[in-house]
């Protein structure tokens, strides 16, 4: 039997996971939630079922065997294919669709800064230091990264829990 794909998995379920993170994204833009720190932790959530959905479906096709170091790349593959789309997606729903929210997100850091005390001199040093890096640009480069990452290790964790290796034959 012929191998699968794992470049035509990798595909097919980081396009279905970016699809759902950015339909996620949308909905925190435009109800406002993106504020809420806790909430941007389901596109990471989203990013492990893509992956378990993409090593299970290798794993069906494979005769339900899977090699911790096939489950390892298809799963790192995965989340490149996702990081980039939903990245790509962000960059330019920042960048042309909703150009205020990077300005919502500093004064919501202002706001978080005034909370704890911080003297005016002190938040606009830390401001200053911020907006170099709260570009749609570097956003992009950062979000490929963390899901990268992110999908690295997901992936270093999942392939362990459901890998099932080809017995070895002995002649």
């Amino acid at each position: 039997m012929e191998k699968p794909s794992t470049a035509r998995i990798a595909l097919k379920w980081g396009i279905i996971t970016a699809i759902m993170i950015m339909i996620y994204t949308v909905l925190l833009y435009v109800t406002g939630f993106f504020k809420n720190p806790a909430l941007s932790w389901i596109p990471f959530i989203l990013l492990l079922f893509g992956i378990i959905m993409s090593l299970r479906e290798y794993k069906s096709l494979n005769d339900k065997f899977l090699n911790f170091s096939e489950g390892l790349g298809l799963g790192t593959l995965m989340s490149t294919v996702c990081g980039l789309i939903a990245a790509m997606f962000n960059y330019i729903y920042i960048k042309f669709i909703d150009t205020t929210i990077i300005q919502q997100m500093r004064e919501l850091q202002i706001e978080q800064m005034e909370n704890q005390g911080l003297s005016q001199a002190q938040i606009d040093q830390a401001m200053e230091i911020a907006s170099r890096f709260a570009t749609p640009g570097l956003t992009f480069i950062f979000s490929v990264i963390g899901y990268v990452l992110f999908g690295f290790v997901f992936s270093l964790v999942v392939s362990a829990i459901v890998k099932n290796s080809k017995p070895e034959i002995d002649f």
